[in-house]
């Protein structure tokens, strides 16, 4: 596959000042030179230089051509950049002359794909790639730019060195029980280390997941009972009139749905249905959408009316959230005050304690910006897998398993670290990755 010449649009293909076709492989500049005024041959690396694309002996556009020789490009192939004017058909016609001299048209995110697999970059900086073009905010930026530096592999290297030492040691034990210049590992030497990596990757398993929670924000669902004033509370949080308020119990039958930045942290809202017992057939559907919105919340902001006792059903919805992270809100508190809990008055727009409550909660992981950290679900699950499989280790170690035995549960966790830089792939996988990638990056 790394064999062919590939060529895409680099630039979103519509009517803009210029738009860049890009090649990359062996024949790029034998490709381009066919179809160009000049012989690129003689051009040095790294030049731009000024013709004419050429149909035969009909110019076609005006172009500036530049030349990026291997191994020094992004995908350590060599790479020919044309910059045509941004007409879609000036640049069709370009991309069309390319495909007809032999290049291939290249699938989403396959300059990325070949500059990793020919050990430019390591997964976790492709996928940086990808976050730096998807960014939407400061700090989705700033973690794309610390991914394209290798923060991953700063995080994690030494530990998978770590456990590939340990590997190599109790195989040359194994394997060549008669050489006395090297140390004879035990179970008392392997059982500090796994208890290390226990505590290491629990470590970065939870700061990654709550610098996700920076980073992404937390799916959060508004729940209580009929009429307690959770649409008043999404109104308020959002600053606009986008839930509707009546005094009638059940108004709200579907999710409604907006996000809101507090500052530390951006809620994704999502204001349920009442729920209550209800033989009303659109309601009940309502009731239970609000229900699967709480399991699949991050965070559940329950919703009591200080101005009246608790019910049968504020008992239920406490019990029911429980087990997930969740804030109690007394709502109404205009009307009658609630000592040492976080009260509002929603309907006239007095939020500050909640909201003030919520920004305190997630001070601290501001500073998680600034750390090598996991960046990703993909990358936060191998790491729960390695962190799974030390725990297990652990446990059998001090049942005395054998060693050998213990050895390949020690490959299993170093394939799941080795995975998330890419030094471990799947083909499969890393087809999908890319296919994720916009076309001609």
């Amino acid at each position: 596959m790394l064999s062919d010449t590939i060529v895409a649009t680099a630039t979103a293909l519509n009517n803009a000042a210029i738009a860049i076709v890009r090649l990359s492989g062996d024949d790029a500049i034998p490709i381009v030179n066919e179809i160009f005024s000049k012989d690129l041959n003689k051009v040095r690396t790294n030049r731009i230089v000024h013709g004419y694309i050429m149909d035969d002996d009909k110019k076609v556009d005006e172009v500036l051509v530049s030349v990026f020789r291997s191994p020094y490009t992004y995908t350590r192939e060599d790479i020919v950049e044309i910059n045509t004017h941004g007409g879609i058909y000036v640049t069709r016609k370009v991309l069309n002359l390319c495909l007809a001299k032999g290049a291939r048209l290249a699938m989403n995110g396959e300059f990325t794909k070949r500059a990793y697999l020919n050990g430019r970059i390591d997964l976790s900086e492709a996928e940086a790639v990808n976050d730096l073009i998807k960014a939407d905010s400061e700090i989705k930026h700033k973690s794309a730019i610390k991914g394209l530096d290798g923060s991953i592999e700063r995080l994690i290297e030494p530990l998978i060195s770590e456990v590939m030492e340990m590997i190599g040691m109790i195989e040359v034990n194994i394997d060549y029980p008669e050489y006395d210049d090297v140390k004879r590992i035990t179970h008392d030497d392997l059982i500090p280390s796994l208890k290390k990596w226990v505590t290491t990757t629990a470590s970065m398993i939870t700061k990654a997941e709550r610098f996700r929670i920076i980073k992404d924000g937390l799916k959060t669902a508004i729940v209580g009972k009929p009429n307690v004033g959770k649409s008043s509370l999404l109104n308020a949080l959002i600053k606009k009139d986008k839930a509707i308020v009546t005094d009638i119990a059940g108004t709200t039958r579907d999710l409604i749905e907006d996000s809101v930045d507090l500052g530390n942290v951006t809620l994704h809202l999502i204001d349920t249905a009442g729920i209550r017992e209800s033989e009303d057939v659109i309601e009940k559907i309502g009731i239970e959408r609000s229900l699967k919105a709480i399991k699949e919340a991050d965070l559940v902001i329950l919703v009591l009316d200080a101005s009246r006792p608790l019910e049968r059903e504020d008992e239920e919805l406490l019990r029911l959230i429980q087990d997930k992270r969740h804030l109690v809100v007394y709502n109404k508190t205009d009307i009658k005050k609630v000592d040492d809990a976080i009260g509002i008055s929603a309907l006239s727009g007095d939020i500050k304690e909640l909201v003030a409550k919520l920004n305190d909660e997630y001070q601290s992981d501001q500073a998680l910006i600034d750390e090598d950290i996991l960046n990703n679900e993909r990358q936060i699950a191998l790491m729960k897998k390695a962190h799974a499989e030390f725990a297990s280790l652990l446990k059998e170690a001090a049942d005395d398993v054998p060693l050998d035995l213990l050895s390949s549960g020690l490959y299993e966790a170093y394939h799941h670290l080795s995975m998330i830089i890419g030094k471990d792939y799947e083909d499969d996988l890393i087809d999908h990755l890319f296919k994720n990638f916009c076309l001609g990056k």
